[in-house]
């Protein structure tokens, strides 16, 4: 999305090829062939609904995985692809085997542990419903270029400044990765490891090195934008559009998806 500093060429082609397609799977299938935006309006809908349906209609949600695993089906995603990206929920499903521990409200005894009652549906209430809106983030992610993605967004109209910042981030995520690791790497041939609180100072150090470093280079990164006349937007040299079959096969996810949701409220 932009140029590189001068004498930094090396660094930023090594952070647009490494960590920001990670999670992208190349793929001809027809969920990879869909418009970003139409991929993005869907699943935003999806997971509205899988957040609205009650959580006491347990069975909606094998339902919604069900879908989920239908579209990963079609893109030719394996499970242990979706499932090891999937590891990013961790925290909050320590957070929700926790709940039914320290919530209160009427008591249930299993196996020996007294738990809430409430607790209880709160957990699975998070545990769902986070699993399903990671799922459907890991889907879509897996089978849109981040570049696409970054359009799509402009396309629905998101502030274009908001859409250059998440690019930028992205982009140069992988530079600042590498440069932590090499002061990590410069730390240890000097015969540095951290042991202890005591070695936090260092460590401490270290980030505001780091952080001195990045902004300087995002100065460089600006001035070199501007030579090449940057006026605070970028050009758009591909436009993103979608026929009305592409527009059906986008929604036929989230209308499964309404489907379930209202029967989850009738029943």
């Amino acid at each position: 999305m932009a140029p590189s500093s001068p004498g930094h060429g090396h660094g930023h082609g090594h952070g647009r090829g490494s960590g920001t397609g990670r999670l992208y799977r190349p793929g001809r299938t027809p969920v990879h062939l869909l418009p970003a935006h139409c991929k993005l309006i869907a699943v935003l809908a999806f997971v509205l609904l899988v957040v609205a349906t009650p959580r006491e209609a347990v069975w909606a949600f094998g339902v919604y995985a069900a879908l989920i695993a239908a579209v990963a089906g079609v893109a030719r995603l394996p499970a242990p692809f979706v499932l090891r990206r999937m590891a990013i929920e961790a925290p909050f499903v320590a957070f929700a085997f926790l709940l039914p521990f320290i919530a209160e409200g009427d008591r249930v005894v299993w196996l020996g542990l007294s738990l809430s009652e409430s607790g209880l549906w709160g957990a699975w209430n998070v545990l769902a419903k986070g699993t399903l809106g990671v799922a459907a983030s890991v889907v879509l992610a897996a089978t849109t270029e981040l570049r696409q993605l970054l359009l799509g967004l402009r396309r629905l109209g998101l502030p274009p400044l908001l859409v250059q910042i998440a690019a930028f981030m992205l982009r140069y995520g992988d530079v600042i990765t590498d440069e932590l690791r090499r002061m990590r790497i410069a730390r240890e041939s000097r015969g540095f490891a951290a042991r202890g609180i005591r070695h936090w100072g260092v460590l401490a150090r270290t980030a505001g090195a780091l952080f001195i470093r990045c902004y300087e280079r995002g100065e460089r990164v600006h001035l070199a934008m501007l030579s090449r006349g940057y006026t605070g937007t970028m050009p758009v040299t591909e436009r993103l559009t979608a026929t009305r079959a592409q527009w059906a096969h986008a929604v036929a996810l989230p209308a499964a998806a309404l489907a379930v949701c209202v029967l989850g409220w009738s029943l």
